[in-house]
């Protein structure tokens, strides 16, 4: 019945009364609309729930004798689909939760002791080789560049480097020195750069 309610209101005497043959007369219309325009029958449900609702509150809509109560009801429909899609593109969009484990950080831990232990060794070392690795691997000079930097020549730049690594691979085999390497695992410390690959 697309009329007004007036009638059956006055028999029941309430507003649930009301509501209850809202629902009995437009019911299934209203969630037959509802999930046209959701493409979702859970959604669909919840609109005409909320939709009956307003209807509750709203009660002199349905019995004041104007317009077409499923009308009513249908506009109430999809005006709350409509706020309900235009809500949904104003908020960040959703992220599924995933089964792919979330990017886990490295520890850094590890780096720091080992750039500790390495710059404990190179105090262990004399100025003249400590410059030279610094040069070298830690600022990634050139032979000539470090030579220029240091004021020294190239040959010297490269007789330094050789003894330096070789003190500096003596300091990390020593058993008996602080910078041993790492005890709990007993490798050696990781050491930055091409530095890592001429000491080991």
């Amino acid at each position: 019945m697309a009329g007004p309610l007036w009638p059956r209101a006055r028999r029941g005497g309430t507003d649930e009364a009301l509501i209850r043959t809202v629902y009995e007369e437009h019911g299934n219309a209203l969630l037959a609309y509802a999930t046209r325009l959701t493409g979702d029958r859970a959604a669909a449900e919840d609109v005409v729930q909320e939709t009956l609702i307003r209807a509750w509150r709203h009660a002199e809509v349905l019995v004041n004798g104007k317009g077409s109560v499923r009308g009513w009801l249908l506009t109430v429909a999809r005006n709350i689909i409509t706020d309900r899609y235009r809500a949904k593109a104003a908020r960040p969009p959703e992220v599924s939760g995933s089964s792919a484990a979330p990017p886990v950080e490295g520890d850094h831990a590890d780096a720091v002791v080992d750039s500790m232990t390495v710059l404990g060794a190179l105090d262990r070392l004399t100025p003249e080789h400590r410059d030279v690795l610094t040069e070298l691997y830690y600022r990634q000079r050139s032979v000539a560049e470090a030579a220029d930097r240091l004021g020294i020549p190239a040959g010297t730049v490269k007789s330094r480097s050789h003894y330096a690594l070789k003190a500096l691979r003596e300091v990390f085999t020593d058993a008996g020195g602080d910078t041993a390497g790492d005890r709990r695992s007993g490798r050696p410390p990781q050491q930055p750069g091409g530095l890592r690959e001429v000491v080991a």
